[in-house]
């Protein structure tokens, strides 16, 4: 039973990880504008913050500090999302895509870190 918990936990490591890549990569594509370079900013600290937030909730010393990390993951990742609906990936269809593709996962990290924080509450 533990060896399933600790496998979710560096899931969900791997995730985020993935996520803060994928906020890395698209920002790299947007369109240079003033915008765009302060909100992608912004994004690529947010979408990293939760990632490393996690790794440290994993590594916690109790179950408070453990749901205090949880609850900064779920706030980056509400700001990750904030980010990414103001960026404006301009007529690039496939970058829309990619956008929205990016605030749904944003959004399902949003709740997945809202039952952890429930749960460990």
């Amino acid at each position: 039973m533990t060896k399933i918990k600790n496998n979710k936990q560096y899931d969900l490591e791997e995730r985020t990880y993935q996520f803060a890549k994928q906020c890395r990569n698209y920002i790299n594509k947007l369109p240079k504008t003033i915008p765009n370079i302060e909100y992608g900013k912004q994004l690529a600290r947010s979408s990293g913050s939760q990632a490393a937030n996690y790794i440290e909730a994993n590594e916690s010393l109790s179950k408070k500090d453990f749901s205090h990390r949880a609850k900064i993951c779920r706030k980056e990742a509400k700001e990750s999302r904030l980010w990414l609906r103001l960026s404006d990936p301009g007529d690039n269809e496939s970058l829309k895509q990619e956008r929205l593709d990016l605030i749904r996962e944003a959004l399902e990290l949003t709740k997945i870190f809202s039952s952890i924080v429930t749960k460990s509450s």
